[in-house]
């Protein structure tokens, strides 16, 4: 199972295995805090979509087809996708504010 969670909300032991899927650390947040697994930003979207979508939900059918995109072409998706295979129960977590317009949100389109 493949959920996401923002990183500001508590860690649950149902969380299973905790990835953060964002490419920049999120502010206020301690690696103690954050308890995580791994770090995986070589899958979050480039420094170039992140700024172009700036969370912008206008742009999000856009955003989803240009980092889906981005996905197919990064070398280290294979990786991630076996790695996500490998759990029983996984968390992608991110920084954003909104929960329905992110990049877990369409990492986790990926494992449906």
């Amino acid at each position: 199972m493949v959920k996401i969670k923002r990183i500001y909300e508590k860690a649950d032991p149902d969380d299973g295995f905790r990835v953060l899927v964002d490419r920049l650390w999120p502010r206020g947040v301690s690696k103690e805090e954050a308890r995580l697994d791994i770090w995986y930003k070589d899958i979050a979207p480039s420094d170039e979509l992140r700024k172009w979508f700036n969370h912008d939900t206008a742009k999000w059918e856009e955003f989803q087809k240009k980092y889906s995109e981005e996905l197919r072409n990064n070398p280290k998706f294979p990786e991630f996708k076996d790695l996500v295979k490998k759990q029983k129960n996984i968390t992608l977590l991110f920084g954003a504010h909104d929960t329905e317009h992110n990049q877990a949100v369409v990492l986790q389109s990926f494992f449906k």
